[in-house]
């Protein structure tokens, strides 16, 4: 959960070429002659106008026409991990945010995420994590699911992964997890399993307050 708050917030902070104040001025005057798609972002989520702005000129940085196709996505969050292959990582990540299933991402759904990832309560953040597991979005996260979204952050990781895992570690810390999470035994984690297996773990519980107020 960390990894997955901690990199979308890099992506907004990280890159940003050196400008002056006129083009500054400029481009924060773009975003203010859209006051209400700001304000209905503001009402949307947990970010202020000033936040959105800032945001807003990150995303524009990355994605200058406004939208991020999935091969653009894998390419911007490959570079946050160069001694590993982000790409299954990214295409899962990119599934999640695409919740309209159009194929692209626009500012909208990239703010509306990070605003639950980093400001949302115990429980939109859980849901909005299961909801990436949840691969084939049937309503159950079961061991496949969560063992590819899990080799495919160790994938992600790379050489920085310490100590060295062996090849079956994925698996090893799959099968502990969905021991503790399917709590009926029927093969498959609901939600609200999931959500009470993560509020029961202190580890998961810290990683989700690690962020709250990064930006």
């Amino acid at each position: 959960m960390g990894a997955v708050v901690g990199t979308l917030t890099m992506q907004t902070k990280q890159r940003r070429p050196s400008r002056d104040k006129a083009d500054d001025d400029l481009e924060m005057t773009m975003v203010c002659h859209r006051p209400e798609g700001l304000d209905q972002l503001q009402a949307q989520t947990n970010f202020s106008k000033r936040e959105l702005q800032v945001l807003y000129r990150g995303f524009k940085n990355e994605c200058p026409s406004g939208v991020v196709n999935e091969d653009t996505f894998k390419q911007i969050y490959s570079q946050f991990f160069p001694h590993g292959d982000a790409s299954q990582y990214a295409h899962y990540l990119f599934n999640a945010f695409d919740t309209a299933h159009s194929g692209s991402i626009m500012f909208e759904d990239f703010v509306t995420a990070l605003s639950i990832l980093l400001r949302g309560t115990v429980t939109e953040k859980l849901q909005w994590t299961f909801n990436l597991y949840d691969i084939n979005r049937d309503g159950y996260i079961n061991k496949e699911e969560m063992t590819d979204i899990v080799r495919a952050i160790y994938d992600m990781m790379g050489k920085y992964t310490y100590p060295v895992l062996k090849t079956d570690t994925p698996k090893q810390h799959v099968d502990a997890f969905f021991q503790k999470m399917d709590k009926n035994r029927d093969g498959v984690v609901t939600l609200d399993e999931f959500i009470m297996s993560c509020q029961e773990d202190e580890n998961i519980m810290r990683s989700l307050q690690l962020f709250e107020n990064v930006i």
